[in-house]
């Protein structure tokens, strides 16, 4: 092949390009078949996703898909599959945009709805907040091992109720329960240890990321 000449290739169809890139496997077919098609990959992009950098980025990524693709399928008419491809590959990205906005959304309002459980005190301010967080860690040690590591998810990592059930294997039952008898047990514990017995947990948790930042 690379004693052909390059510049043949544009006298060659696409079917012919993807049969060689397939018995070959030289990026060279496949260069050419981009440079033909680059613009309609840039147009099918920017059609459904509104945005002229995400839609070269998309050209990019198409340009690497091919390599594995056209491997992988038998492609009969070259530009129909390229078009359902880039279709295919714009959707995705903005389905994954919109998971992802809405697990945000959903985090919020699971943050709202336990912050709203809990008065907004401030911690003891005869100690500074450094003892406080202490306090904390401490009442954290005393609770039962599925307790601690499901209220270490949820606050000091930000995980979703949905992402410690993935994580720690437990059923989404499970996870809302033990970080509500968590949260209780640790508002005793705090008592016991003399911390205000009205100190909002959620509030050390704040302090608590704050430092360990």
């Amino acid at each position: 092949m690379r004693s052909r000449h390059i510049h043949q290739l544009k006298e060659w169809s696409d079917e012919d390009l993807v049969l060689s890139y397939q018995q070959e496997e030289d990026n060279v077919y496949v260069g050419e078949l981009f440079e033909r098609y680059a613009d309609l990959v840039f147009l099918v992009g920017m059609k459904y996703l509104k945005d002229e950098d995400e839609a070269k980025d998309v050209a990019m990524q198409i340009f690497e898909k091919l390599l594995t693709d056209l491997r992988r399928y038998e492609v009969r008419s070259f530009k129909f599959w390229l078009h359902r491809v880039v279709k295919n590959h714009c959707l995705a990205i903005l389905d994954k945009a919109q998971r992802q906005r809405q697990k945000n959304e959903l985090y919020k309002e699971e943050q709202e709805i336990v912050e709203s459980e809990f008065e907004p005190t401030l911690p003891d301010e005869q100690r500074p907040e450094e003892m406080q967080v202490q306090y904390l860690h401490e009442a954290i040690s005393q609770l039962k091992e599925e307790q601690k590591y499901c209220i270490e998810l949820f606050y000091l990592q930000k995980k979703s109720y949905q992402e410690v059930a993935e994580v720690t294997g437990f059923s989404m039952k499970q996870v809302k329960s033990y970080i509500q008898n968590g949260k209780r047990n640790l508002k005793n514990h705090l008592t016991e240890m003399g911390v205000d017995g009205i100190v909002s947990v959620i509030g050390l948790f704040a302090w608590m990321t704050f430092f360990n930042s």
